[in-house]
């Protein structure tokens, strides 16, 4: 095998060509024009994992419709904090892509964002006592003061008349809704990016090539060995910083890298499976995204719901997901994944965090071994006339969630997205899942801070990240007015209204 040894330089190296990459790479450009990056991806095109549209939920995390977002506490009050938390990032990442459709980034915004009306549904006078307290906590905040209520059947027909066709008038059923809902096509967003990105002599992505080693030298860059995929050659590339944004990939990418804040990280593949309609008289029935409770042990990203997606233009409606397991990392990934993935540094937090999460292990089983009928009986619950005849299944994405050291338990199971930092901010690391894409924005804008301190610090930053997020620097979560007035102004130049 032929290896290159010319050092090819760049200011910022990032891995991956998805939402994460793309998302951080167009910030940089703006920042810093004349530094040079270098994209690497392993597929023959951008956005062929987890930022493909058919391999995530497409929901534009806001929290409207998540109840895994929303927790009940002991003394049966509502903890909505991490609801107003995800509601606030997405706020940002529409002022962002506000900014892209301004400058003519996003050439039509209705290519990457839809308005579509998000719903909590839930049966069972306990589930609805809970909907009823999540809906008293959340109509205060002015984040989900347009939020509705009903238990009403006749005002539930209206809202999901799919869903309601074949239900018992018995039945205790309870929904909210909130009209300013969107459905978001992240690998349609990501491929904007890229293409801007791609138009600057100083940015070079380059398809086909696998990340083989990283390690540090000893002036302080970063050393990265690619293989380029058709030409089974190496190449040696350096940088000042590195961002590993490589999905499930990130986690084998990170071990590689071996920096101490790395030690003790493992993880957990989830896959998906939606079941996908093929009937276009029940696509049209339905014009919502219907989110569920999940299941007692599963992982959020299971958390089932009844969607219409807009996707490449065309109208479609998903059940699911359904999980599985997998040993691999990736979509398009190894078998050997998981088991390379095993160090001596992360072996214990492994198994303690298995031990902790019996319940997710069963589920998985239960989940993997499902039939055909099996997955039917699921989706009946959300549209009581369903015909196996009219779904069919398809593969989603795969997700890797975080394992870590955990003072208490000795290992935990984190369901939410995390970077890993190196000590001088020179590499970070992104790992875990849901809500990730959604929230790409304030994750990056938080790196920036920590990788680029002293530059974030600079005049010249802070005004082009005010030009770029206008509420920049203020809480949107606090000011009830200037959150209204910046709902306004996206939703008028993405086409929201």
């Amino acid at each position: 095998m032929k290896k290159n040894q010319t050092a090819n330089y760049s200011e910022v190296i990032l891995i991956g060509a998805g939402i994460m990459s793309a998302t951080l790479g167009t910030f940089l450009k703006k920042l810093e024009p004349q530094w040079k990056i270098n994209i690497f991806e392993r597929m023959d095109k951008v956005t062929a994992e987890s930022s493909e549209a058919w391999n995530n939920a497409g929901t534009g995390h806001s929290a409207f419709c998540e109840l895994n977002y929303t927790t009940e506490q002991e003394d049966g009050s509502i903890n909505i904090e991490k609801a107003i938390k995800i509601a606030e990032s997405f706020e940002k990442s529409k002022e962002f892509w506000t900014s892209l459709v301004q400058e003519g980034i996003i050439e039509n915004p209705k290519n990457v964002i839809r308005p579509i009306p998000h719903i909590s549904f839930v049966w069972g006078e306990n589930n609805t006592d809970f909907l009823q307290k999540r809906y008293e906590s959340m109509s205060k905040h002015h984040f989900f003061s347009e939020m509705k209520l009903t238990t009403n059947h006749a005002r539930l027909r209206e809202w999901m008349p799919l869903i309601m066709q074949g239900r018992e008038v018995s039945q205790e059923l309870a929904a909210t809704r909130m009209d300013i809902g969107t459905d978001v096509n992240f690998g349609a967003l990501a491929r904007s990016m890229f293409a801007y990105l791609q138009e600057d002599e100083n940015v070079n992505l380059r398809l086909n090539n696998e990340v083989e080693d990283i390690k540090r030298l000893s002036n302080g860059l970063w050393e990265l060995t690619i293989k380029d995929l058709d030409s089974s050659e190496q190449n040696i590339y350096t940088s000042k910083f590195v961002f590993i944004g490589a999905g499930g990939g990130s986690l084998l990418l990170l071990e590689k890298a071996d920096i101490p804040e790395g030690n003790g990280y493992g993880g957990f593949p989830i896959s998906g499976q939606w079941l996908v309609c093929n009937k276009p008289e029940l696509i049209e029935k339905h014009y919502a995204k219907v989110y569920g409770k999940a299941n007692v042990g599963s992982p959020p990203m299971s958390v089932p719901h009844l969607d219409t997606r807009m996707i490449d233009g065309k109208k479609a409606l998903l059940f699911g997901p359904f999980a599985g397991f997998s040993t691999k990392f990736l979509k398009h990934g190894s078998y050997l994944d998981l088991p390379l993935s095993v160090k001596w540094n992360n072996i214990l937090p492994l198994v303690l965090a298995g031990i902790h999460n019996i319940p997710l292990t069963k589920y998985l089983i239960e989940q993997v071994t499902q039939s055909p009928e099996d997955r039917l009986d699921a989706l009946l619950e959300y549209f009581p006339n369903a015909q196996l005849d009219d779904w069919e299944l398809m593969q989603a994405g795969q997700r890797v969630q975080v394992i870590k050291k955990d003072e208490k338990e000795g290992g935990i199971l984190e369901f939410g997205t995390e970077v890993v930092y190196a000590h001088d901010g020179s590499l970070a690391t992104l790992l875990g899942a849901s809500p990730g894409a959604s929230t790409s924005v304030s994750i990056m804008l938080d790196l920036l801070k920590k990788c680029f301190p002293d530059l974030e610090a600079t005049p010249n930053w802070q005004s082009e990240l005010s030009k770029l997020i206008p509420s920049y620097g203020k809480s949107l979560a606090t000011d009830t007015k200037l959150a209204k007035k910046t709902r306004e102004r996206t939703a008028e130049v993405l086409g929201l209204k």
